[in-house]
C-alpha cells in the first residue's frame, strides 16, 4: 500500500480523528441504556427471529410470525452472539457498532458530495444528534442498518466503483427488501449513461433477494411469509386517503419537524441562488431519496418515521452544505439552531401524537413496563392476565429482560369495549392498560378526529378505568406515570 500524498495526509489524519471521536461519541452517549430491555418491534419480530437462528439454525422464524424481512440483520446478531453470548448489552453494542459505522460513511459521503471538511463534519453532527437516529441506534431492528449499505452503495458508485457498489446493495437487500430501490435507481441511472453493461452489475441483488422469497414460500405458503402482513403492507397503503396523509407525513417529518425546517430554508435559498444540487452527483443521491420516500410511503402499513433512517444521511448533507453557502453570521445562527432543536428533541416530545421510537420517550415506556412487569411478578405470579402487544409479547419471555419467569398471558388485539366485554366470559383475573398514543391536545377525545380514524384507521378508543368495572367488574389497584405515559393494572 503506498502511501499517501503529502498534501491528502492532513486530511486522512482528520477523518481517522473524527471517526474515532464519533464512534465513541455513538457509545458513550448509549451507555446508560446498554441493558434496557427491548422494546415493541425488537421483542416481536427481531429478537425472536434472531433467537430462532441462533438456537435453532432456523432462517425462518418459529417463536414469531415470518414476514418478507430478509434474514441479514438475524443473522448478524445470531453471529455476535455466537461469540459474545446471548445479552441485552451484546445486542446493543452489536447494533451501536453498524451505527457508528454509518456515520463515518456519512461524513466520507459528504466530502465525496464535495463538502468542505467543516461541513462534512457539520452533516455527521446533525446525524448523530438527530432524536431519530439515536434512538434507533441502540434497537434491535432493521432501517439503522439498512442505512449503512444504503450510504456506503451510494458513495462506492459516485466512486465509480461498480462491482463494490452491486456488492453493497446486495447486502443492503437482505438486511431490508425496500433497499431494492438503491439497485434499481443505479442500474437505470447507468442505462440512461448507456452503460449498460455496468447497468447489469446492480441485477445482482435480486439472486440472494429471489432465493428469500422461494425459500419463504416452501416454507410458510406465502411469498410474503404470511397473508395478514401481505395485506397490510402491501394493499392496505394504497387507499388514497392514507397513501396522501403517508406522503405529506413524510415530507413533514424530512422538512419541517425536529427543527428541520431551519435546513429546509437554507436548502431552498441555496437551490434558488446556486447551481450547487445540480451536479450529478446530487442529482443521484436527490433522486435515490425521492425514490426510497415514494417507496416507503407506498408499502408499509405502520407509517414509522424509522423508515426514513437511511435518506438521513442524505439529508443532512444536503442541509450542511446549504448552511455552509450561508453569511458567516447566518451560518453560525442556522447551524446552531438546527443542531440545538435536534439535541433538545431526543428530549422533548413534539405537541403531536408521535411513535415513541422517535426519541428517547420509548426508554419511558420500557421503564414503566419494567415496574409493571415487578408489580405483577409479585402481586400476581400465576394469575391469568391480559394485556396486548407488545407487553404480551414482553411478559412472556424472561430473555427480553422484563421478567424473571413467562407471566400467564392472554393477548387481545387492542381494549376497545368489544374486547373487553368479551374476556369478562373468561378465566381473566388482571388487565394491564398503557398508554399507547402521545396526545397532550387531546385528540382522542374529539369526536371528529376518532370518527375520521375509525374511517379510515379502524380505530377504536381504548376503555376507560367506568367502563373495566362495567364491562370486566374489575378496579384499578396500581398505576404508573412516567413523563405523560401510564400503565394501570386492573384486578377483577
Amino acid at each position: 500500500m503506498t502511501a499517501a500524498p503529502p498534501d491528502e495526509r492532513p486530511q486522512v489524519r482528520n477523518i481517522l480523528l473524527v471517526s474515532a471521536v464519533i464512534a465513541l461519541f455513538v457509545f458513550l452517549s448509549h451507555a446508560a441504556f446498554l441493558k434496557l430491555p427491548f422494546y415493541w418491534d425488537e421483542l416481536g419480530q427481531f429478537v425472536p427471529a434472531s433467537l430462532d437462528l441462533f438456537q435453532s439454525g432456523s432462517w425462518i422464524p418459529h417463536s414469531t410470525v415470518a414476514n418478507v424481512h430478509p434474514p441479514g440483520v438475524m443473522a448478524y446478531l445470531a453471529t455476535v452472539w455466537s461469540i459474545a453470548g446471548y445479552s441485552i448489552a451484546a445486542t446493543r453494542f452489536a447494533m451501536l457498532g453498524l451505527a457508528a459505522l454509518g456515520v463515518v460513511i456519512t461524513l466520507r459521503l459528504a466530502i465525496r458530495m464535495g463538502l468542505q471538511w467543516n461541513a462534512s463534519t457539520l452533516a455527521a453532527g446533525f446525524l448523530v444528534t438527530c432524536p431519530l437516529f439515536f434512538a434507533q441506534s441502540m434497537m434491535a431492528e432493521l432501517d439503522m442498518p439498512a442505512m449503512v449499505f444504503f450510504v456506503l452503495a451510494l458513495g462506492l458508485f459516485l466512486e465509480d466503483r461498480i462491482p463494490s457498489a452491486a456488492f453493497a446493495c446486495t447486502v443492503l437487500v437482505m438486511v431490508k427488501e425496500t433497499g431494492l430501490v438503491a439497485p434499481a435507481w443505479f442500474c437505470v441511472w447507468l442505462w440512461r449513461e448507456r452503460r449498460r453493461r455496468e447497468a447489469l452489475w446492480f441485477l445482482l441483488p435480486l439472486v440472494p433477494l429471489i432465493i428469500w422469497l422461494i425459500t419463504l414460500r416452501h416454507g410458510t405458503g406465502y411469498w410474503f411469509g404470511n397473508a395478514a402482513f401481505t395485506q397490510y403492507n402491501l394493499w392496505y397503503p394504497l387507499h388514497p386517503v392514507r397513501l396522501a396523509l403517508a406522503l405529506l407525513r413524510r415530507l413533514y417529518y424530512l422538512f419541517g419537524g425536529t427543527g428541520h425546517w431551519i435546513g429546509a430554508v437554507a436548502l431552498l435559498i441555496a437551490w434558488r441562488q446556486t447551481t450547487l444540487f445540480r451536479t450529478r452527483a446530487w442529482r443521484i443521491a436527490g433522486g435515490l431519496a425521492v425514490a426510497h420516500v415514494l417507496m416507503v410511503s407506498v408499502l408499509g402499513g405502520a407509517v414509522l418515521e424509522r423508515y426514513l433512517v437511511p435518506v438521513l444521511p442524505i439529508l443532512y448533507i444536503a442541509f450542511a452544505a446549504a448552511i455552509w453557502r450561508l453569511a458567516p453570521r447566518w451560518r453560525i445562527v442556522s447551524a446552531g439552531s438546527l443542531a440545538a432543536a435536534l439535541l433538545l428533541a431526543n428530549f422533548v416530545n413534539p405537541p403531536y401524537p408521535f411513535p415513541w421510537e422517535n426519541n428517547l420517550a420509548f426508554t419511558d415506556f420500557v421503564r414503566l413496563d419494567v415496574e409493571a412487569a415487578q408489580f405483577l411478578e409479585a402481586r400476581f405470579p400465576t394469575a391469568r392476565i391480559a394485556t396486548m402487544f407488545p407487553l404480551a409479547s414482553a411478559y412472556r419471555r424472561p430473555e427480553f429482560g422484563y421478567v424473571h419467569r413467562p407471566l400467564n398471558i392472554r393477548e387481545i388485539s387492542d381494549f376497545r369495549a368489544a374486547n373487553v366485554a368479551s374476556l369478562a366470559r373468561e378465566n381473566v383475573e388482571v388487565f394491564v392498560l398503557y398508554s399507547g398514543t402521545w396526545d397532550p391536545m387531546g385528540l382522542t377525545h374529539k369526536a371528529t378526529w376518532t370518527e375520521f380514524l375509525r374511517r379510515y384507521y379502524d380505530f377504536e378508543p381504548p376503555v376507560d378505568a367506568n367502563q373495566m368495572r362495567v364491562l370486566a367488574g374489575a378496579r384499578p389497584v396500581a398505576r404508573w406515570t412516567r413523563r405523560g405515559q401510564w400503565v394501570e393494572i386492573y384486578k377483577r
